[in-house]
């Protein structure tokens, strides 16, 4: 019995790019983030047409209260009781409110009332779905087809941002904010199969005990990932990397197109150089599926990407703008990839959905803090020493990284040391 055990964890494992379960999880996660975009154009433009200004931005901000304060419940959530089974309930709570919203949109006119409503049960589902989904995939795939499956991931992240917005458009073209709200109803429906015929593996050792209080569990995952020597550095230059990052991005960057008077074009060629790059970054480690020195790759590349960021402020023109963007995208994405990636792989299987919630709160709960700040600390020193001073957290993160030799010395498995094995090898 222990030869064969041997023999069968010695077999070649399903690279994550061939293999039908992989593909089954990136479907289903491909169209719940495209159904996410259409959404969020239902969304906003059925508040516009609904109220003020003031008003539909009220309702667009609804969902990130719930989504910030439930986040770490979400994460005990999933690994109390499965992943998959957390994601199949959230996303066809999501698939059902939003096609009772399109329903109603059909009947009449709620009103913004309803659009607040379903927003603020979306942002709560959001906050069970995010982590949730985080941690599937060593469940689905060998631990060493984990940085591969992040790259094919990111992929579908950017492809779900450029398909989104224009098929939501579309539908609010054709059939007003109910055939919006239909079609992303219908995108989340079309995940529920592909989750059901997911093949999981188990965790080891059976996975985390449900005799102990949620609070419990949830301060023994804040236990774990501080004193995980990868993890708990790990968690600081995310927090570093976003705070300096999505500031310049998400608000400075309609600031700078005004004062060059590139106009809202100007934008679209910025982000979609930095989508370039960032789709290139997941390409890379899609195909190779392993990046050697993993964590000082980590660690030089968001140094080397917030120098870019720095630079966008500095220069005259927009096509030098959109070479810096797509340098930052590529760095960024790269960097991004693989700090996924070592979180799946260096953390405890049992511990992945409490650790991927605290990533997910610092990165959409606490992170857009700055948005405001980024906006007044422009209209007072200007835009040039705010993009430096946002490079130079970035910079603190990268640089931080390298300094902990545990974090500056991680590897992806899959190296010399030969493949490992998981659920879809065997």
């Amino acid at each position: 019995m222990t030869a064969l055990t041997e023999v069968q964890d010695a077999r070649p494992v399903r690279p994550a790019h061939r293999d039908p379960n992989v593909f089954r999880w990136l479907g289903a996660y491909s169209a719940s983030a495209v159904g996410d975009s259409v959404y969020y154009i239902a969304l906003s433009w059925s508040a516009v047409r609904s109220g003020t200004p003031a008003e539909a931005g009220l309702v667009m901000a609804v969902s990130a209260v719930p989504r910030a304060l439930l986040m770490l419940g979400g994460g005990v959530l999933a690994d109390r009781f499965g992943p998959r089974r957390v994601v199949l309930v959230s996303d066809t709570v999501r698939c059902l409110v939003v096609l009772g919203v399109a329903g109603l949109l059909l009947l009449g006119s709620p009103g913004l009332w309803v659009l607040a409503a379903a927003a603020l049960v979306f942002g709560a589902v959001d906050a069970l779905f995010l982590p949730a989904v985080g941690a599937l995939p060593p469940r689905i795939a060998a631990r060493d087809q984990l940085a591969r499956v992040q790259g094919m991931r990111g992929l579908a992240q950017r492809a779900a941002l450029v398909l989104g917005a224009p098929l939501g458009g579309l539908a609010v073209a054709l059939g007003g904010p109910a055939a919006a709200f239909g079609a992303a109803g219908l995108l989340f429906a079309l995940a529920l199969p592909l989750l059901l015929t997911l093949r999981l593996g188990p965790l080891p050792g059976g996975g985390p005990s449900r005799d102990g209080t949620a609070l419990r569990d949830l301060a023994d995952g804040l236990r774990y990932l501080r004193r995980h020597r990868v993890l708990g550095p790990l968690m600081i230059v995310v927090a570093l990397s976003d705070l300096g990052f999505v500031g310049p991005f998400n608000v400075g960057l309609a600031l700078l197109a005004d004062d060059r008077g590139w106009g809202a074009s100007g934008i679209g060629w910025i982000l979609a150089g930095f989508g370039t790059g960032a789709a290139a970054a997941s390409l890379v480690l899609t195909v190779r599926g392993r990046i050697p020195r993993a964590g000082a790759v980590l660690g030089w590349t968001i140094a080397l990407g917030a120098a870019s960021m720095g630079a966008l402020a500095y220069v005259p023109e927009l096509p030098v703008a959109v070479v810096l963007a797509l340098s930052v995208g590529l760095l960024g994405g790269l960097s991004g990839a693989l700090c996924g990636a070592l979180t799946q792989t260096e953390c405890d299987p049992a511990y992945l959905g409490r650790v991927t919630a605290v990533t997910s709160f610092v990165s959409l709960g606490l992170a857009p803090l700055s948005f405001p700040l980024t906006g007044a600390a422009v209209g007072l020193w200007g835009l040039g020493p705010v993009f430096v001073a946002s490079a130079a957290i970035c910079v603190l993160g990268g640089l931080y990284g390298l300094s902990v030799k545990a974090l500056r010395r991680a590897e992806l498995p899959g190296g010399p040391e030969g493949p490992s094995t998981g659920p879809s090898g065997g």
